[in-house]
């Protein structure tokens, strides 16, 4: 009986052939999620700008899985029509998007420079694809899920998004923390707060999740700083430190959770 209860109670965190669309599929956070989804018998759509890499996500993770448990749909989340024909591809394959997770992390070539670098130009135009387009590719499938009366949604944000950053741990790299970025992760923080408040009628549910550093071959000097001010096991995050939290939210094991920023950092923010 005692086996049954955690069987059962382990079922929750399944994703049993739940729609899941996933921006930004290809990157680092994205590929992870992608693979956790199909992992728990999701089906999962890649949404990316990049074709090449997003072929090859979808074919690696059906061949894992030796089923069609992945499509890929070349997606512009700051481009309506391509938003517009990633929505009808999904509909038109499995007419509904149980959840939307947006990972995607669009930027321009000036991005990256210090503070004072800057431009007004380059400022606006990079929160605009970044934050422009989370509310553009959500205000769009929010619309499709309304006539479901079901979803949820799930923004990417970061530990910058609520707390500033140590600027310390860059010296004597080429890394900065962008102003942008900061910006941006504090706005998508917020709007999911308004978005849950708008759309909870429609029982949809929307959540952030926020991760620390995550490793990705940065500089050693880097990763040491960063690395000591961690308090769980003194490193920087792995990508399954963030997929589990991940999985949780897009599970009804959170089902009754709204409007919330958890933050997945291994204590650097406390």
């Amino acid at each position: 009986m005692k086996g049954l209860v955690g069987k059962r109670n382990m079922d929750v965190f399944r994703l049993d052939n739940k729609v899941v669309v996933i921006t930004g599929a290809v990157g680092l956070l994205g590929k992870g999620f992608c693979l956790s989804v199909a992992k728990a018998d999701g089906k999962v759509i890649l949404a990316d700008i990049n074709e090449k890499e997003g072929i090859k996500v979808e074919q690696e993770i059906n061949n894992k899985y030796s089923k069609k448990i992945a499509q890929f749909c070349k997606t512009d989340i700051t481009d309506l029509s391509s938003i517009k024909n990633l929505i009808t591809f999904a509909l038109g394959e499995y007419g509904r998007i149980d959840a939307l997770v947006n990972a995607a992390y669009p930027r321009n070539k000036n991005y990256g420079r210090i503070f004072e670098d800057v431009t007004y130009k380059d400022f606006c135009e990079n929160i605009n694809m970044h934050l422009g387009g989370y509310f553009l590719i959500t205000q769009q499938i929010a619309t499709a899920m309304m006539h479901q009366n079901s979803g949820n949604i799930i923004n990417i944000a970061s530990i910058y998004g609520s707390t500033a950053p140590r600027f310390e741990i860059y010296e004597g790299t080429d890394m900065t923390m962008p102003v942008e970025y900061a910006a941006i992760k504090g706005a998508i923080i917020n709007l999911t707060r308004y978005l849950a408040s708008y759309l909870g009628k429609w029982n949809i549910r929307v959540n952030s999740l926020s991760p620390g550093g995550v490793y990705d071959n940065q500089p050693k000097g880097f990763v040491e700083k960063y690395s000591q001010k961690v308090l769980l096991g003194n490193r920087m995050a792995d990508v399954d430190d963030v997929t589990g939290v991940l999985m949780f939210l897009l599970s009804d094991a959170s089902k009754y959770m709204t409007g919330q920023n958890i933050t997945a950092d291994g204590g650097w923010t406390i």
